[in-house]
């Protein structure tokens, strides 16, 4: 762990402050604002599905600006978007909300590739460990954001318009890091890796199949039910401190691995890890559909967070072998979409499924992503078996 790393670290944990304090907030925000209930999640959805049409974007910036300048800009979007949500928040209005969330994506978008980031401020050799730890640094979100979100509710008479003010520090502080951090030079554009192979082509490869599905579908069911929890909780009459206390082991659960998921994934391999990861959603679903008490909201978002660092982390790794240093920036835009697609329809569906058909029906409903991510897993198991021969 260099000075890069750790700055990036930090980075990464204001970015997931920014995140799950957006999770905590939006919902009973646009609760409170929608002409229609199963509206409520729309501000998330803005949020991802800004995020989705800003890869191409985000991918163009990175390869002309270099990293640093990109992530610089996408910080100032994101401060400038937390004061509309404010504004929104201050006058009523629904649509603002969600507009400025829309905007925010791209922050959300640009953030996304701190990850790929970190595997080029460390040696080879640590790729796998540099890109767990730098994760890792979401646990400052984990506390961070519901704290921040739970202190600031009243700062203002307009519930939790204080939070969105406060998330404007909490980019620039972001922005005054990141300008600490020495990226390495972009791959030259030269005639012999001006772009390197088809983008069609590095997607078609079963590791990359593989990486993106798992990893998209995988953020979607952790979307899913993240998103609808603060609206769930409310419903079953328990307390906005009950909600914080519920994101925060959520989101603990999501980066604490962080530490010791590399060395995992090193030793072990990245699918038995994703495996892991599969069975450890599978029993966040169990315990949430077992009753809705505050220590299984507790448990079950917990063992969530857990499930979803190990298979997000696998197939991020998964995916740094698919493709080459010049092909970085288009791989990496393609998993992203992958992501921000699945996590836009996922927001939709929580608001709509939680308000009308309930807490129970939107568990059940994560089974089918889940075997779906299973039956992707014992694909490329058997695609290798040749190879391991």
């Amino acid at each position: 762990m260099n000075k890069n790393l750790w700055l990036l670290t930090f980075c990464q944990g204001l970015f997931l402050t920014n995140n799950v304090t957006f999770i905590a907030i939006n919902g009973l925000v646009g609760l409170s604002l929608a002409p229609l209930g199963w509206m409520a999640t729309l501000p998330v959805m803005g949020y991802v599905v800004g995020g989705a049409l800003s890869t191409g974007l985000v991918a163009g910036t990175q390869k002309r600006f270099g990293r640093k300048t990109s992530f610089q800009f996408g910080l100032l979007v994101a401060m400038g978007s937390a004061l509309v949500c404010a504004w929104a928040a201050f006058s009523s209005q629904f649509w603002l909300l969600v507009a400025a969330t829309l905007v925010a994506g791209y922050y959300n978008a640009n953030a996304q590739l701190y990850r790929f980031a970190a595997a080029e401020l460390a040696a080879p050799a640590f790729k796998e460990k540099a890109v767990s730890l730098v994760m890792a640094g979401g646990l400052m979100g984990a506390i961070a954001g519901p704290n921040l979100a739970a202190a600031t509710r009243s700062l203002t008479t307009v519930p939790f318009a204080g939070a969105y003010l406060a998330l404007a520090g909490v980019a620039l502080l972001a922005m005054l890091l990141l300008a600490a951090i020495d990226f390495p030079p972009a791959p030259p554009n030269g005639p012999a890796g001006a772009g390197g192979r088809p983008l069609g082509e590095i997607m078609r490869q079963p590791a990359f199949i593989v990486a993106a599905s798992a990893g998209a579908l995988g953020y979607g069911v952790m979307n899913l039910l993240m998103a609808a929890t603060p609206i769930a909780m409310q419903v079953c009459g328990l307390p906005f401190s009950d909600t914080a206390l519920v994101l925060e082991w959520h989101v603990i659960g999501m980066f604490a691995p962080g530490f010791f998921t590399g060395h995992l994934i090193k030793r072990f391999g990245t699918l038995p890890i994703m495996a892991v990861g599969l069975a450890l959603n599978a029993a966040c679903v169990l315990i949430a559909l077992s009753g809705v008490q505050l220590h299984q909201f507790v448990v079950a978002l917990f063992l969530l967070g857990v499930g979803w660092n190990f298979l997000f982390t696998a197939s991020t790794t998964l995916a740094l072998s698919t493709y080459r240093p010049e092909e970085k920036d288009k791989a990496q835009g393609a998993l992203n979409f992958c992501v921000f697609a699945v996590l836009a329809l996922s927001s939709l569906a929580s608001g709509v499924l939680v308000t009308t058909q309930g807490w129970t029906l939107l568990n059940m409903g994560s089974l089918l992503p889940l075997a779906l991510i299973g039956a992707a897993i014992g694909w490329l198991a058997w695609q290798r078996r040749p190879a391991l021969a």
